[in-house]
């Protein structure tokens, strides 16, 4: 019998299909990947409304402003209200500084000459003035430490009188997109007139957007940065404030201001700073307290009160 070719060359085709669908096959192996975390989301109407609680002990204004900065909406209570900042207005005036040094118009080695007459009032804080009564020699990176970390007054106003006095750090922030934030006087004329401080002002939410710029860094090169934030947190000032209640080693680079008490009135007691996250996020967080009878004691409480709030609103 004459075999059929094409038959038996579907024949074998379909053996050995029959074949490879009976022969187990390799397991691609896959890992399973694990599920990631969900990361907290804060209850805003809620930390606000710990806000407002803990504002209530001040009996006086208070604003307050938070936000996520990986991400997030800004949580506040008197968000757009005008605070005198007292020394946080140094954070800015440092920025303008070392705006100049990346710009080439100043360098951080170069050395200053601090003299008596340049000392604020001894009832204004200044710790080049009582460690260096006959005058010192400075380099511009210690007068920027003392000024930023130790908020010494004397520092901040020789510095600024060699960028050019408080108009050209206020035109700087408007160059850099920042509203709402005025320096207008110098520690000097602060003692001078008990007013000043109050032309020198800014809002929570500003103070936010002045924060978001240190940490993200477009407007300093990463060196100056880097500077600035060392500065911000190893600051000795306000250990009671948004420091006060948080957990032991957090990290917080931050910036106070005092007023102190004259009539038996705070008109400025403040803390605005960026807290970092177990999870390495990132907090902002302004906080300004004025025109309060009540003890500069009870007054840091309520600041440490509301950081310790909106530490917990996003870790929870």
């Amino acid at each position: 019998m004459i075999r059929n070719k094409r038959a038996d060359l579907v024949l074998g085709l379909l053996v050995v299909c029959m074949l490879q669908a009976c022969t187990p096959q390799a397991q691609t192996s896959v890992t399973p990947q694990p599920t990631p975390t969900p990361r907290p989301v804060c209850a805003q109407p809620e930390l606000r409304s710990q806000m407002e609680k803990a504002a209530l002990l001040a009996q006086g204004k208070v604003g307050a402003a938070a936000v996520l900065l990986e991400g997030g909406e800004v949580v506040a209570i008197n968000g757009a209200e005008h605070f005198p900042m007292q020394s946080v207005y140094k954070l800015p005036i440092g920025m303008y500084v070392l705006h100049q040094v990346d710009r080439g118009q100043l360098t951080l080695d170069q050395k200053i000459e601090v003299i008596p007459k340049d000392f604020l009032t001894g009832r204004q804080h200044s710790p080049i003035r009582d460690k260096n009564p006959k005058g010192i020699e400075l380099s511009l990176r210690e007068l920027l430490r003392f000024m930023v970390s130790e908020s010494d007054g004397t520092a901040c106003d020789v510095l600024l009188g060699l960028v050019g006095g408080p108009s050209v750090v206020t035109k700087y922030l408007r160059e850099i997109g920042l509203e709402d934030i005025i320096v207008a006087n110098t520690e000097r004329e602060f003692g001078q007139d008990e007013q000043a401080q109050y032309r020198n002002w800014a809002t929570p939410e500003s103070a936010l957007a002045l924060l978001r710029k240190v940490h993200e860094g477009p407007t300093l090169s990463p060196a100056s940065r880097s500077l600035l934030l060392e500065f911000l947190t190893k600051s000795p000032t306000g250990p009671r404030r948004i420091k006060g209640m948080l957990p032991q080693g957090t990290q917080v680079a931050h910036k106070t201001g005092s007023s102190g008490r004259l009539n038996d009135y705070t008109r400025a007691l403040n803390d605005i700073g960026i807290i970092t996250l177990p999870d390495d996020r990132h907090l902002a967080l302004a906080v300004f307290v004025s025109d309060s009878k009540v003890d500069e004691q009870t007054l840091e409480g309520v600041i440490a009160t509301i950081a310790r709030s909106t530490w917990d609103c996003w870790i929870k």
